[in-house]
């Protein structure tokens, strides 16, 4: 018999709404059912083995201890010259560049640097499900604004209506996921304007930086002044290189932004891993890889949307990221949620219901597929949604 002593002392949650994550959910299931996965944002083809080389290369050189706290200094380099050569924004790489254990660690990191408790951060939804809790844990008040429903567009009125004194930082996620949709030069202006006489700082996410489509440019924050002046601009090796599960990013801001962040970064992971930090910078000496992504992408992109258009379900645009949203109307009335449970239990397919990616569950009718997938993939997923 236990001793009293033995038991677990009650806690108390900080989160007691919060259950698990969707993209993990929906994975389970259709793993579960034999199901093609085109839900969680993840690729099933392999990267190039040039890059898988050079962090095999680094590896028997003996790179494999601790690095310095801020990236191996080559890797920022190859960053920094990268966003210049793209965005016309020089940052130095040395104070203004940092690497980190992946997108969701940088924007972790980037809220808990900047947001005190009783700050306000507004959010655009529906967004990336790591938004809100990070938000909540650095003991902010998250101030909600729709983007525009059906074109995903954002509401700059809304956006205005939504500064307030207390507004610490927007999180601004270009191209979108879910929707799919990719902010122009013109809004980008509009953003830089409404908070030019505010102290208010940009959270950027631009992890789908290298996935647009139909010949548009990513408008990156670091291509306007007034907003790269203010922003902790987040990006992804794992999306661009197809090694999503290497879980490397970095985060490009203004010095004294970079000091702030990285006096957090080095206490919540301190480092990155090593070798393929050093693979990673081997590989960047060719552009080539992420300058062919949009073509890449988008072939897969046309693909995949001529086997929807022979279904019911209603195309949305999909101007950037590897994601397509569709309108499940004229298939079903059930909630978009049971509507993804339904169609990955019967008909074989997973997705993810886009109002997960909303705080109070929108509902809207609409799904998001992910078609970063190898051909034969999406073959096999289409031959299974030509039943609905």
């Amino acid at each position: 018999m236990a001793n009293a002593t033995d038991r677990t002392p009650p806690l108390q949650t900080k989160f007691p709404t919060m259950g698990t994550t969707i993209f993990t959910v929906m994975s389970a299931l259709a793993a579960e059912k034999g199901a093609v996965n085109l839900g969680q944002g993840f690729p099933d083809f392999d990267c190039d083995p040039k890059l898988l080389d050079g962090v095999i290369d680094a590896m028997r050189r003996g790179l494999n201890q601790y690095p310095p706290m801020t990236g191996v200094p080559v890797l920022r380099e190859a960053v920094a010259a990268k966003i210049e050569a793209l965005y016309g924004h020089k940052y130095d790489a040395a104070s203004e560049i940092t690497i980190t254990a992946g997108a969701t660690q940088a924007i972790i990191t980037a809220v808990l640097a900047i947001v005190k408790p009783g700050d306000e951060v507004i959010v655009l939804e529906p967004c990336y499900d790591s938004y809100v809790p990070n938000i909540e844990l650095a003991g902010g008040v998250v101030v909600r604004v729709p983007l525009t429903p059906g074109t995903f567009r954002p509401d700059f009125a809304k956006i205005g209506a939504a500064l307030t004194p207390r507004t610490r930082a927007i999180i601004v996620n270009s191209p979108h996921n879910p929707s799919a949709t990719v902010w122009t030069r013109a809004e980008m202006l509009q953003l830089q304007d409404l908070l030019a006489p505010t102290d208010v700082f940009v959270i950027s996410d631009e992890v789908y930086e290298h996935m647009v489509f139909d010949g548009q440019l990513h408008q990156s924050a670091a291509r306007f002044p007034g907003l790269a002046a203010r922003s902790l601009i987040v990006s992804s090796f794992g999306k661009t290189y197809h090694v999503t599960g290497w879980k490397v990013g970095y985060v490009a801001a203004p010095a004294v932004l970079s000091a702030e962040f990285r006096k957090v970064h080095q206490f919540n992971v301190f480092t990155v891993n090593t070798p393929m930090q050093y693979g990673l910078a081997s590989y960047m000496a060719s552009p080539e890889p992420y300058l062919q992504l949009p073509a890449f992408y988008q072939r897969k992109r046309d693909l995949f949307r001529e086997g929807l258009a022979r279904t019911r379900l209603k195309l949305l645009p999909s101007e950037g990221t590897y994601f397509q949203c569709v309108d499940i109307s004229g298939v079903s009335d059930l909630k978009e949620a049971d509507f993804c449970k339904w169609l990955t239990t019967e008909i074989g397919v997973a997705a993810i219901p886009v109002s997960a990616l909303y705080v109070d569950n929108d509902d809207q009718g609409i799904v998001r597929f992910c078609f970063a997938k190898k051909d034969e993939t999406l073959r096999a997923a289409l031959d299974r949604l030509a039943k609905l």
